[in-house]
C-alpha cells in the first residue's frame, strides 16, 4: 500500500470501522461480516458486457474492443447497505469457472477470488471524500480504487463508495 494513500486515510475524521474497510487490501466483504456478524447480501444492480473503449482499455492493460464485465452492486447486512461497488474486469484473463461465478452476479469478488485459490495483491488509487453524490442520496462517500492484480496483470479494477455516517459505529 503507497504511503500517501494510508497518509490520506488516516488524515480523514471518519468512523474507526469505515478506516479499516477502506483501508484493507482484502476482502471488505469478509470484514464487514466479521463487524456487523450477519451476512453480507450482494445485490446486483446491472452487469453488462462491454468492449473496452481507449480509457478502459489503458485502465486495465487490454486491447481496444475487449470484453469487459461491467458491474454494479451493493454490499448489505442486517438491512443495511454499507457498500457500493463498480468493478471492470477484462474476460479474457479469467479462468471459465471464475468468469461464470461473476457473472452469477450474486456472489462477492473476495469469495470467488478465494474459492480460485489466486494469489492476488491490491494496488491502490485513488481515495477521496465526495459530497453530494446520489449513491447515497447526498450523503457524503468516501471512495476508493484499487486493482486487482494477477501474474503481474489487472484481472479486475474496482471503485467501492462508502457513505460517511453513524451506519459505521458498529
Amino acid at each position: 500500500m503507497s504511503g500517501d494513500f494510508l497518509d490520506k486515510l488516516k488524515s480523514f475524521e471518519i468512523p474507526t470501522c469505515l478506516r479499516v474497510c477502506c483501508g484493507t487490501d482484502g476482502s471488505v466483504t469478509f470484514l464487514l461480516e466479521i463487524m456487523t456478524r450477519k451476512p453480507v447480501s450482494v445485490i446486483t444492480e446491472s452487469q453488462y458486457t462491454v468492449k473496452a473503449d481507449k480509457a478502459m482499455a489503458a485502465l486495465l492493460g487490454v486491447e481496444e474492443g475487449s470484453e469487459v464485465n461491467d458491474r454494479v452492486v451493493r454490499l448489505s447486512a442486517g438491512g443495511t447497505t454499507f457498500v457500493y461497488a463498480r468493478s471492470l474486469s477484462p474476460l479474457e484473463r479469467m479462468p471459465n469457472t471464475m468468469r461464470e461465478q461473476l457473472m452469477r452476479a450474486d456472489i462477492p469478488i473476495g469469495r470467488i477470488l478465494r474459492s480460485h485459490n489466486l494469489e492476488t495483491r491490491r494496488d491502490m488509487g485513488e481515495l477521496e471524500i465526495l459530497e453530494g453524490e446520489p449513491t447515497f442520496d447526498g450523503i457524503p462517500v468516501l471512495s476508493r480504487s484499487y486493482k486487482i492484480v494477477h501474474n503481474n496483470y489487472v484481472l479486475m479494477w474496482i471503485n467501492e463508495r462508502f457513505p460517511i455516517d453513524e451506519r459505521w459505529n458498529l
